[in-house]
């Protein structure tokens, strides 16, 4: 199971060119974007470049939390509902994104989203790596939203 085995240099080269396009393709001025939603995606690259798809998914909320406070809203008591809510100005369904993360990171016992058997699952490693994709795509949407003049 790659997340468990030495990252492939191909497939780390083959991910990090895919979000370098992705950045590249929504570039379509000059942009204020928070610093700390910067440090956070580097770290958030390395992640999806390693196949850590959950990682990807939960961090992405908290990168795009952290630039809409910074750059969209100047307040760093808003709810974070709130916030996206007010806020968000991308194609796709930010609550989808809040859903799926929160799925995750609060357990349901009796119905719990994520289990180790899942890290071994075809399936769900593909649902999950198109979940990172589209939660990616809307970071980026997230940074690009409100070009400067």
């Amino acid at each position: 199971m790659e997340l468990f085995e030495y990252p492939n240099k191909s497939i780390w080269q083959k991910r990090s060119q895919w979000i370098e396009k992705e950045i590249e393709d929504n570039i379509k001025g000059s942009y204020m974007i928070s610093e700390q939603a910067v440090a956070l995606f580097a770290d958030l690259q390395a992640c999806y470049c390693v196949g850590a798809w959950l990682s990807v998914i939960i961090l992405s909320i908290s990168i795009i939390d952290s630039h809409l406070r910074e750059t969209e809203a100047f307040d760093g008591k808003i709810g974070t509902a709130k916030l996206l809510n007010d806020f968000y100005e991308g194609e796709d369904d930010i609550n989808w994104l809040r859903k799926l993360r929160n799925k995750y990171v609060h357990l349901n016992l009796n119905q719990p989203a994520f289990e180790m058997n899942d890290h071994y699952n075809k399936d769900k490693r593909n649902e999950m790596e198109n979940d990172a994709k589209r939660a990616i795509k809307m970071i980026i949407q997230s940074f690009f939203q409100s070009p400067g003049i």
